[in-house]
């Protein structure tokens, strides 16, 4: 008894910190304001309402009601289904990575020319082929490095999280307090018009959905620490509350400093790569310290970067292999080195990757867009894993009567497959929108058809590769059991 309370020793703001530190960073904040503007604000407030908080409920009472299963959704799956769909779960999982690694590389290489150059001349002239070559040898040699061990590139990653997380909280202070500190002006006009907040609610916006979801996403990962929470039933959520409100308000806040340093009515087409140093550098001058910032955010970038990128060509490899039914998996998938890595996994992430770094490059013809589009990519392709939680969550609510839990999110089984049902359905049509190009048609149509193409094709060539593997284990594995 006293070794279980014992081990209750996470409060509400141990959740709420972690959790933050979990899903948030600056780079959500530029990418949405170029998507909208100073618009993003009330988009901020609704997708927090209306999407976060319940989401990160639900994972909380799927964490309590699995407390065995580590948090993975793919044990969770299992739990409550077959084990069919918890490979496809595992799948999904795995496979929204690809073009999350096919554009580290990018960054990393944004975040040196910053370092070296300090200015974004580089996104704006450098070759699509010749940046994507690079990226492509970039990626290969991490490849060989993850295959190698993460251990030191996991540490840095952590280190660089946390300087990351210190960079974006030092960026909302500087830039909101700079018009009242230095007198700089302030170069979003009618910033205290109430119509400036507020979104034209057409087409268009909807297909700028999917980079809000993308940006609140990922409170799956908090779910372990459920049950290591004292008094879970009360302190959970209301560390997820007030998770959700430091998010609200980062998020607002960082909006109305990058409102304050771009016109929110003149947004430039370079702000998703540029965004950050730029604002940086503005600071800087302002408060008289020159690049320092400039350098200080690029050095942190160039690391977080490259251990996501190696920690990422592994992680989830190992969550797909080690959780997924192995009779869904060709068992070559499963041979390891010598040291325990799945080399043929490896390659496979190595093929699929350089095919998503290269193929765009031959018909992308501006660096800028190639790395806009990559970006928006993800937005498309990396809530697909969200979509298994809602599931996850409405298969539990059906079942209310086998699978207890110390917290539940709402007690009428109604009422939360209702909420998993509404969370499932705005994922998927962001997703879905989303796929729509952000770039003007006009400027360049053969880009734009490009780009939509890939949009479409990508997701659903990913998927179908998740299709086709179980056929291909159900052949080979049983003639490899026979010789």
């Amino acid at each position: 008894m006293s070794d279980a309370s014992n081990a209750k020793t996470f409060r509400w703001w141990n959740i709420a910190l972690l959790g933050f530190t979990t899903v948030w960073g600056l780079n959500n904040v530029i990418n949405n304001f170029a998507n909208q503007g100073l618009a993003v604000v009330t988009s901020w407030i609704l997708i927090m309402v209306l999407y976060f908080v319940p989401y990160t409920l639900m994972v909380g009472q799927l964490g309590s009601a699995f407390q065995e299963a580590g948090g993975g959704v793919s044990s969770w799956v299992k739990a409550l289904s077959n084990n069919k769909l918890a490979y496809f779960a595992a799948w999904t999982y795995w496979v929204v990575h690809v073009p999350y690694l096919a554009q580290k590389p990018q960054i990393i290489m944004v975040s040196l020319s910053w370092l070296f150059k300090g200015n974004g001349s580089f996104i704006k002239t450098a070759s699509p082929l010749v940046v994507q070559g690079a990226s492509l040898i970039i990626f290969l040699l991490f490849v060989w490095l993850a295959s190698k061990g993460t251990a030191t590139l996991n540490n840095l990653g952590s280190i660089a999280g946390i300087a990351m997380f210190a960079m974006s909280m030092l960026f909302i202070i500087l830039g909101v307090s700079a018009p009242f500190i230095t007198h700089v002006q302030i170069a979003t006009p009618n910033m205290t018009d109430i119509h400036t907040y507020i979104p034209k609610f057409d087409f268009q916006y909807f297909t700028t959905i999917s980079m809000l979801v993308f940006a609140v996403g990922g409170s799956e990962k908090i779910s372990p620490y459920v049950n290591k929470t004292k008094n879970a039933s009360k302190e959970f959520p209301l560390g997820m509350i007030i998770l959700a409100v430091m998010v609200a308000v980062s998020a607002i806040l960082g909006s109305f400093a990058i409102g304050m340093i771009v016109n929110s009515n003149h947004i430039p087409a370079d702000l998703m790569a540029n965004g950050a140093y730029q604002a940086f550098q503005f600071l800087g001058n302002s408060f008289h310290v020159g690049n320092l910032f400039v350098w200080a955010f690029a050095i942190t970038n160039t690391i977080a970067s490259a251990a996501a990128l190696a920690i990422s060509i592994d992680a989830p490899l190992r969550m797909l292999l080690g959780d997924a039914d192995k009779k869904y998996i060709p068992k070559g998938l499963l041979k390891k080195n010598k040291r325990g890595v799945a080399i043929n996994g490896y390659k496979l992430t190595a093929i699929l990757v350089s095919i998503l770094i290269i193929v765009p490059a031959l018909g992308i013809n501006v660096m800028n867009d190639l790395y806009n589009w990559l970006l928006n990519l993800n937005s498309i392709v990396m809530p697909m894993r969200y979509l298994w939680v809602f599931l996850a969550y409405m298969m539990l609510c059906r079942q209310l009567d086998k699978f207890k839990s110390d917290y539940m999110f709402v007690k009428n089984r109604y009422v939360g497959f209702g909420f998993g049902l509404w969370a499932f359905f705005l994922t998927a049509f962001a997703c879905i929108l989303g796929m729509v190009p952000k770039m003007n048609m006009a400027t360049d149509p053969s880009s734009w058809w490009f780009q939509l193409a890939l949009n479409i094709i990508t997701p659903i060539a990913l998927i179908a590769l998740g299709l086709i593997l179980p056929a291909i284990a159900k052949r080979t594995n049983n003639e490899l059991d026979e010789i």
